[in-house]
């Protein structure tokens, strides 16, 4: 088995990026995480760069708190330098970083052949909700409260199901199984030492191309039919939904004003909104927002303007995390936050960290969270529902 990092990027259209091997790294819990980040840029130009950023990352942004129970004990920021780059297009490669030779061939050879074999290996999660349906009804009806008293609009609220006494032996053959079972255009599997991620997120959080950012988040959820003209239909449904579009539509004016903190002047706008797509479990309702920043500005400038996103935080944002914390039953780690990459040029992309497995080797631990925004015009029955909707196929079909 190999020992190294490995992070895979994958986009479900045939392409993907693949890096691996030994090299430089940093792994901090929240402090000086972002500082740590930004120095690790500078001492390294010109170097593809892949990690993640937890959400708790936002007490470093603002004067936060994270005081929640952390089963999984992921570090709160986590990037290296890998060894080898590999661009993935169909069952083609094109080394982008380091050389053909008997390591990194027989990497590539082992992870094609873990891609394309569907004879997945079965398991026996046994998850358990770390709330009861009981306690999620009536923290939303609290959370509701604050909402009719004017201190949020919406708020992001989640709950986390682990599974114990878990050994995973075959961490890319778990992704895959996964990834049959979500087909996301942001999955990812990242394995740094006795931390693994299996994710299968459906959301970009902020991708730069040049001098442009663009944010795409996710707000408004529907089941996916059993027929077609069902499946029509919950997705008009989903369209013409007020509940959904208020969402939707409030989180894309804070993601609006995150960009307007390092945009150049009148160059923040909505190339979408409210638009329906369609993934193998769901549909969902994604707006996109783009801006122009001055070439100086920095990765680190642009993660404490926009980080954690809106989709997952809530309206202020500011007092939607405080009441996220005091709500919560559990500290969100690197659920909510993201994972991806920088490119040499400084150009970069990454997801939001949303209906994916969380592992920790030592821990024995598997952690899977789901949550959904709370307006004033939700039901706590049917939130708890949507959450369901979103991660019973991981849960379920990852023991089928």
């Amino acid at each position: 088995m190999f020992q190294f990092p490995i992070s895979y990027l994958n986009s479900n259209n045939g392409s993907g990026l693949l890096a691996f091997g030994e090299g430089k790294m940093i792994q901090y819990k929240f402090g000086q995480a972002i500082k740590g980040l930004e120095s690790f840029i500078q001492e390294n130009p010109n170097e593809y760069i892949f990690g993640w950023l937890g959400y708790d990352l936002k007490n470093e942004i603002e004067n936060l708190r994270s005081d929640n129970t952390d089963s999984i004990g992921f570090p709160d920021l986590c990037f290296w330098i890998p060894k080898y780059v590999v661009e993935l297009k169909n069952e083609n490669f094109t080394f982008l970083k380091g050389e053909k030779c008997s390591e990194s061939l027989d990497f590539i050879s082992f992870f094609l052949e873990e891609e394309t074999d569907q004879n997945f290996h079965s398991y026996n999660f046994d998850f358990k909700p770390s709330i009861s349906k009981e306690t999620y009804i009536e923290q939303v009806e609290k959370l509701k409260n604050h909402i009719q008293l004017g201190n949020i609009y919406e708020i992001n609220f989640c709950q986390e199901y682990i599974a114990e006494n878990v050994e995973i032996d075959y961490p890319l053959d778990v992704y895959f199984k996964l990834n049959s079972l979500t087909k996301a255009p942001f999955s990812s599997f990242f394995q740094m030492g006795d931390f693994s991620v299996f994710g299968g997120s459906p959301e970009r959080f902020l991708k730069k191309t040049g001098d442009k950012l663009l944010s795409e988040p996710i707000k408004g959820t529907a089941k996916r039919g059993k027929t077609d003209e069902e499946d029509e239909q919950l997705k008009n449904n989903l369209i013409n939904d007020p509940k959904e579009r208020a969402e939707n539509v409030m989180i894309v004016d804070l993601v609006r004003n995150d960009l307007s903190k390092i945009a150049t002047k009148n160059s923040v706008q909505v190339n979408e909104l409210c638009k329906i797509y369609s993934f193998e479990t769901v549909h969902q309702m994604i707006s996109s927002i783009s801006c122009t920043v001055e070439k100086s500005t920095s990765f680190t400038d642009i993660l404490k303007a926009t980080f954690p996103m809106g989709s997952m935080t809530g309206v202020p944002k500011i007092r939607a995390m405080e009441l996220i914390e005091d709500h919560e039953s559990f500290k969100r780690g690197l659920y909510s936050g993201s994972i991806g990459y920088i490119h040499p040029n400084g150009d970069f992309d990454f997801n939001v960290v949303i209906r994916s497995l969380l592992y920790n080797k030592t821990k024995k631990q598997l952690s899977c969270s789901v949550g959904g925004a709370i307006t004033d015009l939700s039901s706590p029955e049917k939130e708890y529902e949507e959450c369901l909707t979103k991660v019973q196929r991981i849960l379920v079909g990852m023991n089928e």
